[in-house]
């Protein structure tokens, strides 16, 4: 009889976050990342669950990339007896320390907040997990060298293979019994502005494939263009361009894309601020890490030198008593918690305010409500009329659309043995399953939430 692997969807199964793949061997238990569900509140519930799996049996998590939907669940996991190793690339533990410090201080503060105000339901409010956890956790990390094949048993081996997306992502090749899966991760795009193209497999019996853009292409549009144009009309009108970004890789980009305008003299020295603190200590990562993006020492330090880093609290009421018009680049990208909400509560119901949205706005975040033309938002417990100007750019996304991840296949020998569709919503999902069914003629499927399968080795 030969021997089967058991593959259980965790997480990112029909929806964008909480990423989580359990594989059960004859040899070892492992997970291929631990993420946080965020989002609608039936999921965002889920992180107080405890997982339906034998935690404490699990040896190896495998962490393709440092987001918080991919590495925020580890705290709780531990919490659950996990006693393994957690392994990824330097750079993916150095901005997963930093998600999750950052992540358990807003988790406390939020707590702290709702205890004071008596906004929440739950009395006391608690933490999802607090900083000595997410320190507890960090202490799990061993990093594994890039493109090289590490054993974990005597038939199971694996590696980290170069994917964009962000600093340090990667997606991972693992040889089970001499049958490789391959778990997508999240795949970058082509022609990044400070990421390489993505390595791409060329082998696969089983295959974990991310789905975010399956149905879409991304826009052609002239970034720069209206970069230019935006940064006009806030100038002509006094008022403030606000930008919710993701502070991994997103806010980088977005302070490289001013300082080259500005370079180039296409825009004027308008006062730009960046206020995320995850945000700036990712940008040590940047400097720490120079071998895995493509910026000059001298270009970083330029661009650092051309915004305002705000660093405290008392900063960000600094920033919006300043009455001159500016750009203020705030975390988080969808919208969810952090410092942008503070700005979003003072300007988001003046028209003069422009709200660029930049990046990927799941299904129940703030973000997805403004893009869906929401006429007020809540914060805190209380409701803001939407006055401002939303505006939304696509092709800055960090995820590659439908084509790139066709091109990202293309070089793929075999036909799988099965392609299991994740981190994507159902109608991304059901399009790239046919378009993928049609062009490639691959054995689709696409899994439930804790679905579990069977897979021969």
């Amino acid at each position: 009889m030969k021997p089967e692997v058991t593959l259980k969807f965790l997480g990112g199964a029909g929806t964008v976050t909480g990423s989580k793949f359990w594989i059960k061997t004859s040899e070892l238990q492992l997970m291929v990342d631990c993420g946080m569900f965020q989002g609608l509140k039936e999921l965002r519930q889920l992180n107080w669950s405890d997982l339906p799996v034998d935690v404490a049996a699990i040896d190896y998590i495998l962490l393709t990339h440092g987001h918080l939907d991919h590495v925020g669940y580890l705290p709780r996991l531990l919490k659950q007896g996990f006693k393994g190793e957690i392994l990824g690339t330097v750079p993916t533990l150095a901005i997963a320390a930093i998600v999750l410090k950052d992540s358990a201080k807003i988790h406390e503060e939020e707590a702290e907040k709702a205890n004071k105000e008596a906004y929440s339901k739950h009395k006391p409010a608690l933490p999802l997990y607090t900083t000595k956890d997410a320190e507890n956790t960090i202490a799990k990390f061993k990093s594994v060298e890039l493109s090289k094949w590490t054993s974990l048993s005597e038939n199971i081996s694996m590696r980290f293979q170069y994917n964009g997306h962000i600093i340090g992502a990667t997606f991972i090749e693992l040889d089970i019994n001499g049958k490789r899966f391959v778990f997508s991760g999240d795949v970058g795009g082509t022609n990044d502005y400070l990421l390489d193209n993505p390595k791409q497999p060329e082998w696969a019996d089983y295959l974990v494939l991310e789905s975010t853009y399956g149905n879409k292409l991304h826009p052609v549009e002239d970034v720069e263009t209206i970069f230019v144009e935006l940064i006009n009309r806030t100038l002509n009108s006094q008022g403030n361009l606000i930008i919710p970004s993701f502070a991994v890789e997103r806010l980088q980009t977005l302070m490289y894309l001013f300082y080259k305008l500005y370079k180039e003299r296409r825009i004027p020295n308008i006062p730009i601020y960046v206020d995320s603190p995850m945000g700036a200590n990712v940008l040590e990562v940047f400097k720490q890490f120079p071998t895995w993006h493509k910026l000059q020492v001298s270009e970083y330090r330029a661009m650092c030198k051309h915004v305002t880093i705000v660093s405290s609290y008392k900063e960000t009421w600094e920033t919006i008593d300043d009455k001159r018009p500016k750009v203020v680049i705030a975390g988080s990208g969808m919208v969810t918690g952090g410092r942008v909400l503070t700005y979003l509560q003072q300007f988001i119901d003046n028209p003069t305010t422009t709200v660029l949205l930049a990046g990927y706005q799941a299904e129940g975040t703030r973000g997805r409500e403004l893009l869906d033309g929401a006429h007020e938002i809540k914060f805190y417990g209380k409701y803001y009329p939407v006055r401002a100007r939303i505006e939304h750019i696509e092709s800055l996304s960090a995820h590659a659309d439908q084509n790139e991840l066709l091109h990202w296949l293309s070089r793929v020998k075999n036909i799988p043995e099965r392609v299991f569709l994740v981190h994507g919503e159902p109608s991304a999902q059901n399009a790239f399953r046919v378009k993928l069914e049609t062009t490639l003629k691959w054995h689709i499927k696409v899994p439930k939430l804790n679905e579990e399968v069977r897979l021969i080795v």
